[in-house]
């Protein structure tokens, strides 16, 4: 029985890429903690706390070299992988090696610092995505950042917008989130070596030193204080998948609503058998915004374990670090599904225009009683223009009438002798949208810059 869609052959391809599933997967996690232990090797070398050949002769042992369902089953037994994990690599290191082997070092250390080597790989397959996905809704907002579009508040028609600007607010969105995950790598992407209880007693005044080689030797930062029990780093990667996750789900929100039947403003790329229904053939349901979605309704949960783990006791607490060890590649599996979802309609979205300006005259001009209202409110005052155009909206729902031809007949209006003419200027309306485009594209074209310059640096 699986626990996580990272596990499952079934439900795992529906939720989370296979990327993220090798990212995460069990010879993922070996290879990691391999180089967890040839880094601290190869820095305790440096200054002969342990033989020079102790690095070389553990790069020598491949994951495959490790019977991963004997560790699993004896880890199960010790309650941490790490146990039989170090025994099964000294049986493989020569006798005079093996005494040196994990010097110093305690069980959440090699998890630990392993996790962050996960968590900086499947960082750097988020980053690739991001950039699609901002690239894709870029070019939309900007081929439709004039097309006009309903603007729905509570559900309901409000005033007109464009498309493009709709698209922009996804975009800023997602790009606001985006632009926190450079600082978020600096701070979580830290080695971990503390010993039993994070004072690295064992290795004395050498302690600093060895943990300063090894986060060299990984390409990781250090904390000036051991982080076994402070875990706001986990918390806080925690809080931003989810964050991203919701940023997504804004998007799928709306185009759950725009792909309907009664709106039919968009629909989400189509592929041979995708969005079907096993009793209806006409159905194309929206696949990708389901998916994101559910991933935003699961992701809450794993991110409250995060931040249960912080109230975490003296210097290791029982089951809450644990606990992490599901609920972060779980967070990063349903982050992957999203994305690859939100890729697909943010490159393939398709958009009807015209089903967007029949939708415009749907309410017979409800859709600028805000702006009729603004031009009367400067002659008649704003509650009395408020209440004399709310009444006319109503006589538009009982009559069928238009909303110009219910003003351009109250006597009040031609004895205030205002011109509503400008007021249903759709060109005006969306011009108004379309002005934001440029700032959302601008903002966004300058996070993208910087993934994009952080991946060559790097």
């Amino acid at each position: 029985m699986t626990f996580s869609p990272l596990d499952s052959e079934l439900f795992g391809p529906l939720f989370v890429t296979d990327a993220m599933r090798a990212c995460f997967s069990d010879t993922a996690w070996i290879a990691s903690m391999l180089a967890v232990e040839s880094a601290l090797a190869r820095s305790q070398s440096w200054i002969r706390v342990v033989p020079e050949a102790l690095a070389p002769a553990i790069e020598a042992i491949r994951p495959e070299d490790i019977d991963i369902v004997a560790l699993g089953v004896r880890a199960g037994i010790a309650g941490v992988p790490t146990i039989p994990f170090v025994q099964a690599v000294q049986k493989q290191l020569p006798a005079d090696l093996e005494r040196s082997f994990h010097k110093g070092a305690t069980t959440q250390d090699i998890i630990d610092t392993a996790l962050i080597l996960r968590v900086r790989d499947a960082l750097d397959s988020i980053a690739h995505d991001l950039r699609a996905i901002i690239a894709g809704l870029s070019r939309m907002a900007d081929n439709h950042r004039a097309t006009p579009c309903v603007g729905r508040s509570y559900g309901q028609h409000a005033a007109p917008i464009s498309f493009g600007y709709k698209v922009a607010v996804w975009l800023a969105g997602i790009a606001d989130v985006t632009d926190r995950l450079p600082d978020l790598r600096r701070r979580v992407l830290v080695a971990s070596l503390g010993g039993p209880v994070g004072t690295l007693a064992s290795l004395g005044a050498d302690g600093p030193r060895v943990l300063e080689g090894l986060a060299q030797e990984l390409g990781l930062g250090v904390t000036p204080l051991c982080w076994h029990t402070n875990r706001g780093r986990i918390a806080e990667t925690g809080s931003w998948l989810v964050q991203l996750i919701g940023a997504l789900a804004k998007m799928a929100t709306d185009v759950v609503h725009l792909v309907s039947t009664e709106v039919g403003e968009v629909a989400e790329p189509h592929m041979s058998g995708r969005g079907g229904s096993s009793a209806m053939p006409h159905k194309r349901n929206p696949v990708g915004s389901t998916i994101i979605l559910a991933a935003h309704a699961a992701a809450k949960g794993h991110a409250c374990t995060l931040f249960d783990a912080m109230a975490a006791a003296h210097e290791r607490p029982a089951g809450l670090w644990h606990a992490e060890w599901t609920a972060l590649p779980s967070l990063f599996g349903l982050l992957s599904g999203a994305l690859r979802e939100a890729k697909l309609i943010a490159e393939g979205l398709v958009v009807y225009p015209d089903r967007m300006r029949a939708n415009i005259d749907l309410t017979r001009g409800l859709l600028f009683a805000d702006a009729a209202a603004g031009r009367l409110g400067a002659k008649l005052g704003r509650e009395a223009a408020h209440r004399l155009v709310e009444q006319a909206a109503e006589d538009v729902r009982l009559t069928g009438a238009t909303l110009a031809d219910v003003l351009a007949r109250n006597p009040a209006v031609q004895d205030a002798g205002v011109d509503l003419v400008g007021a249903f200027d759709l060109a005006s309306a969306v011009t108004a949208a379309a002005r934001w485009v440029d700032p959302a594209l601008q903002h966004a074209a300058a996070i993208r810059e910087r993934l994009e310059q952080r991946e060559e640096f790097e």
